[in-house]
């Protein structure tokens, strides 16, 4: 069976993965959920020196320390830019990288870059001073499609769980060396493949990482793991068996 190592997106841990994290291993499958630094019940080390690359050297550690080989190393949201950059520097102790509702930004691109400039400014304001990006008001009213499939006590979850994330874990650039590549994969619940296909074809900067790729569709809100745990723990078990 796999070796799955399980990085969350902003906000959250490695609790959001627990169901996720149950199913896989019931498959038999052995599992590392993980909470980088400065988030859920590492929030204690949350400084502003705390960065991008601190998250990328999180993961790193975490297999080196471990000794796997062969992982599945999945990147929710925007674990996927340190998951990318981990990558690049252990490409042989990766069997895959799949990345749901993220992608693999290109060499010198930042989460931030990827907002309009509206919220931007938006979350600029919201941020002040500080160095910490706060988590949204999990409003499915406000934002219905990022949130479709959350029941209400999951979104109570979120509201007491989620903690503010290191900013600069926006606002550094992602860096590639382009080193040996690593088969890829992507889950997408919020958008549909059609979409993700069409942009593959022109070539856009955000998905032209993932044209040799697996493309899978679970459709739900942007935390699958937390809408449907065990239709996505599905989607990766497909994955390890490809």
């Amino acid at each position: 069976m796999a070796t799955f190592v399980l990085v969350p997106g902003f906000w959250l841990g490695a609790w959001a993965w627990r169901d996720v994290t149950v199913a896989l291993r019931s498959q038999g499958h052995e599992v590392y959920p993980m909470t980088l630094t400065g988030v859920a019940e590492r929030d204690h080390l949350a400084g502003p020196e705390v960065s991008l690359d601190t998250h990328t050297t999180d993961i790193v550690r975490l297999i080196e320390v471990e000794d796997l080989r062969d992982v599945l190393l999945v990147g929710h949201s925007g674990g996927g830019m340190p998951a990318a950059q981990a990558v690049d520097r252990i490409p042989d102790r990766i069997a895959r990288i799949v990345y749901v509702e993220s992608g693999p930004l290109p060499d010198g691109t930042a989460q931030f870059d990827t907002l309009p400039p509206e919220e931007q400014q938006r979350l600029r304001a919201a941020i002040g001073a500080g160095h910490l990006l706060p988590p949204p008001a999990w409003d499915p009213a406000a934002d219905p499609t990022n949130l479709a499939g959350l029941d209400e006590p999951t979104l109570a979850l979120l509201r007491t769980r989620a903690t503010p994330q290191p900013l600069r874990a926006a606002t550094d650039p992602v860096r590639r060396t382009g080193g040996r590549p690593v088969p890829t994969a992507l889950v997408a619940s919020t958008f549909p493949l059609s979409v993700v296909q069409q942009m593959i074809q022109q070539e856009h900067p955000f998905f032209t990482g993932l044209a040799d790729g697996q493309l899978h569709e679970l459709p739900t809100g942007h935390w699958p793991m937390l809408s449907e745990p065990k239709a996505l723990a599905d989607v990766l078990d497909l994955i390890a068996r490809s």
